[in-house]
């Protein structure tokens, strides 16, 4: 252990090889420690709300404005503040629309110029000078540096700014030093980003928003049960497949697929107007409103109908193939009454409103037709090759995970299965029998087995347990009883649509399993909290976010437009500075066009969830851990320099 220690304190004197440089780090190490907190942005739920995504991440859930306030308070009116932020998220096209009307641009430039420097200033001013240099844009990084560290007390400078500002105005860089800087705040007032889980499905743009996650300065994921869903799509599991393009047709989003990934869904389209095309297929109406011709409505029913019938099928192959995943009650093809059309569920008859079943045979139901067969063989191909899509899902797995414990909080999607009393639940995974953090880890390996194993049996068992984690009971991305796709479609009675709820969820108040589920991932005391998505808040009905007195911060309040109604609002966002957490409540967002032109800001009602008693710094935090940690490490070099253990190297090769 001491040979050890020796070889590491050698090659710690590499990087800093004199006394003189391990104590100037020291000194660094220790000042970085005593700056205020750096601020985290949690989202959640985003399901492909690409615009409503964007301007929430470009207006940091209010921070930007938060911070034009605190720099000119009373000092600008309230439509010049709004007009300033407005310009801060979307400063070319602002830009552009503010000089159409303005006569003085030289003085426009001046004035916003000044403004947008002192707003930078505030928004750099709890980070080092270093970090805040490696934020800036190259192109101008010298420039802005130099303004930003501006000493209003030194007059001798006061000609050398203005000839500064002067300068980039003179030589026709005015606008995109503007925009330079815009951006730059943008990035300073949200130093870590946590998503929370459910990137994709039912809005238009998840490649949109992946593209832009792949460009954040500094993120992390916590898997939602529709992103592994999307993964075991891109590593060809057919279940997954299937569900992926069922739930695009229903929301009238095959697009995404088709201009969004480039996957060719014509075989598909073919086969679903020569097998349906005589079926109206009212079971299976788009949800919400697409602006779409008479046409493309028709094919957008038969395709959903055709991917629909062969999820079903498809299903009940996985089902009979791993009893161990327990969902028997799952197989319902075979339920049905093919000469009266009726279904017994749970000991009930109902009525199916549709009967049109060309391609099932009522003697093997869950066998696939040939024409099916060769669709699914053909789209398995296309999501394997798809370079775009497997991109995202590298980027996926190398910056998510299941959950995540960061600066005393635990993050997670859905939720941690229950038994009836409160009890972490035990479920066996592969032979296994794990429960609480296990049972996380143990499904996190698999998911990753399914891309990365060498053995092809593992990699199919990854595969098909990201199908299980999707729509499986002990899920802890799912967290109900059943997912009721095929009774939501084919009956009338809502009755058969309930999807009961993990007994966690009657927990989120009790003080107890919440401790208890902390101390499962080694948290423990006041600073520690649970953050979660995948259960949309219902706002409108006096329902809290904001559970156990503040130990539980549910998230996801409808970011999703096709939640909104049952909401009552569009999101929550969640943020955690120096000062404590804020949750932001969010109105919907009209439109890109109307935040530019109109400047509406989503309006957010701020809640304070928790103020710290004294302002955090960067040494409460897992940052701040890990400087101790390196403090401790150059302590003992320099207690070796000093000893003649090992010895300086002053220049020179050695």
């Amino acid at each position: 252990m001491e040979d050890l220690k020796t070889r590491y304190l050698e090659r710690l004197a590499e990087l800093y090889p004199t006394v003189a440089a391990a104590s100037t780090e020291v000194i660094n190490l220790e000042a970085i420690l005593n700056l205020p907190k750096a601020t985290e942005h949690f989202l959640t739920d985003i399901h492909g709300e690409w615009e409503a995504f964007s301007h929430v991440l470009k207006n940091g859930s209010g921070a930007v404005r938060r911070k034009v306030n605190d720099v000119f308070g009373n000092t600008l009116c309230r439509e010049d503040k709004r007009s300033l932020a407005t310009l801060i998220y979307y400063p070319r096209e602002k830009m552009t629309q503010i000089l159409e009307h303005t006569v003085n641009k030289e003085d426009w430039y001046k004035i916003t110029l000044y403004r947008l420097i002192e707003v930078s200033k505030r928004s750099g001013s709890k980070y080092t000078r270093s970090k805040v240099r490696k934020a800036l844009p190259p192109e101008f990084a010298y420039v802005i540096e130099e303004l930003m560290t501006e000493k209003a007390d030194i007059r001798d400078k006061e000609s050398y700014y203005n000839a500064i500002v002067a300068t980039i105005i003179r030589v026709g860089r005015a606008g995109e030093f503007i925009v330079a800087l815009c951006e730059l705040i943008q990035r300073l007032v949200v130093d870590h980003l946590h998503i929370l889980g459910d990137i994709y499905d039912r809005g238009p743009g998840p490649h949109k928003i992946m593209d832009k996650l792949m460009e954040y300065h500094s993120l992390d994921i916590q898997w939602g049960n529709h992103d592994v869903l999307w993964m075991g799509a891109a590593a060809g599991q057919p279940g997954c497949i299937a569900n992926v393009i069922r739930i695009c047709a229903r929301y009238g989003n095959l697009d995404i697929l088709e201009d969004g990934y480039g996957i060719n869904l014509l075989p598909l389209a073919t086969f679903a107007l020569e097998t349906y095309g005589e079926d109206p297929c009212s079971c299976f109406a788009l949800k919400g409103s697409h602006p779409c011709s008479p046409g493309e409505k028709e094919l957008n029913l038969r395709m959903h109908k055709a991917i629909s019938v062969i999820q079903f099928k498809v299903e009940g192959q996985l089902i009979r193939e791993h009893p161990e995943f327990n969902l028997e009650s799952r197989l319902l093809l075979h339920r049905i009454n093919y000469e009266n059309g009726t279904i017994v569920l749970d000991g009930k008859q109902y009525t199916m409103k549709d009967m049109y079943f060309p391609t099932v045979d009522p003697a093997d139901p869950y066998r696939l037709s040939a024409e099916e067969t060769a669709i699914m063989k053909r789209l398995e191909q296309a999501f394997l090759n798809c370079e775009k899509l497997q991109q995202h899902m590298r980027f996926l797995l190398s910056k998510g995970s299941l959950y995540k414990v960061y600066n005393k909080n635990l993050l997670y999607h859905g939720c941690m299965p229950l038994c009836e009393d409160g009890s972490l639940k035990e479920v066996k995974i592969c032979g296994e029998l794990c429960k609480g953090r296990q049972l996380y880890d143990v499904l996190e390996s698999y998911i990753r087995r399914g891309f990365l194993a060498e053995d092809a049996a593992e990699r199919k068992k990854g595969r098909d347990l990201m199908w299980y984690i999707w729509l499986g009971e002990n899920s802890p991305l799912f967290g109900k009883d059943k997912m009721a796709t095929f009774e939501r479609y084919f009956l009338a009675d809502r009755e058969s649509h309930t999807e009961k709820k993990n007994s966690y969820y009657r927990y989120l108040e009790d003080e107890k399993t919440a401790d208890m589920i902390l101390a499962e991932f080694g948290l423990q005391g006041e600073d520690s909290h649970i953050i979660n998505g995948h259960m949309p808040v219902k706002s409108k009905n006096g329902e809290n976010p904001i559970k156990c007195g503040g130990k539980v911060l549910v998230i996801d309040g409808g970011f999703s437009k096709a939640y909104q109604k049952e909401t009552g609002i569009a999101g929550y966002t969640l943020i955690y500075n120096s000062y404590g957490f804020i949750l932001a409540a969010h109105e919907p967002f009209e439109s890109r066009s109307a935040a530019i032109e109109q400047e509406s800001d989503i309006y957010s009602d701020d809640i304070i969830v928790k103020r710290t008693a004294s302002r955090k710094l960067v040494g409460d935090t897992d940052t701040g851990q890990q400087l101790k940690e390196k403090i401790g490490d150059l302590e003992q070099l320099l207690k070796a320099y000093r000893e003649g253990r090992i010895a300086e190297r002053f220049g020179g090769r050695f």
